[in-house]
């Protein structure tokens, strides 16, 4: 048994090492390594670059939209690429009410080093596999997103009818 195979300790540290924990351990390091290295980590990268992939210039309301993130954590993440130099907020020349968030220089200079980062990421990520190799680990994956999906969904009809036999 290799040090890969040993439990990460808690409450399944003792259980038997199978196949399917081997690889529910790996999609996990898988997940927080992309999280780590590709760009996961807070949403100013990813506000850079929406705002770069749209000309530099987005409506506040739109970049909320987009982002997925609460208002708050928007206010939030702006705040510091303001402050940074990143971007700027004007008010909208279509409607004086509304704020459009503006790469600056500087910001559109970090956006495009960040986009050329993760192409590079992406490239290299799984250069250790032939194309047919990458070809059928995506089709392995896509059978048990799939699953997963499936699985999730059923979950959830299952809760509300049983929320909804409970009153």
């Amino acid at each position: 048994m290799s040090e890969r195979d040993v439990g990460t300790g808690g409450p399944w540290s003792d259980a038997p090492v199978t196949l399917e924990r081997q690889v529910l351990r790996d999609l996990g390091f898988f997940g927080h390594y992309l999280y780590w290295h590709a760009g996961g980590r807070g949403g100013k990268h990813a506000i850079l670059v929406l705002l770069l992939l749209n000309g530099g210039r987005l409506p506040q309301r739109e970049v909320l939209e987009r982002s997925h993130i609460t208002s708050a954590a928007l206010s939030e993440v702006l705040a510091k690429l303001e402050s940074e130099g990143l971007i700027a907020r004007t008010r909208s020349a279509q409607d004086r009410r509304q704020l459009d968030v503006v790469l600056t220089q500087e910001g559109e200079a970090c956006a495009r080093d960040m986009l050329e980062t993760k192409r590079r990421f992406e490239a290299d990520s799984l250069s250790v596999l032939t194309e047919d190799e990458k070809r059928e680990l995506q089709s392995l994956l896509e059978r048990v997103r799939a699953h997963w999906e499936e699985r999730e969904n059923m979950g959830r009809e299952t809760e509300c009818r049983s929320n909804s036999n409970r009153g």
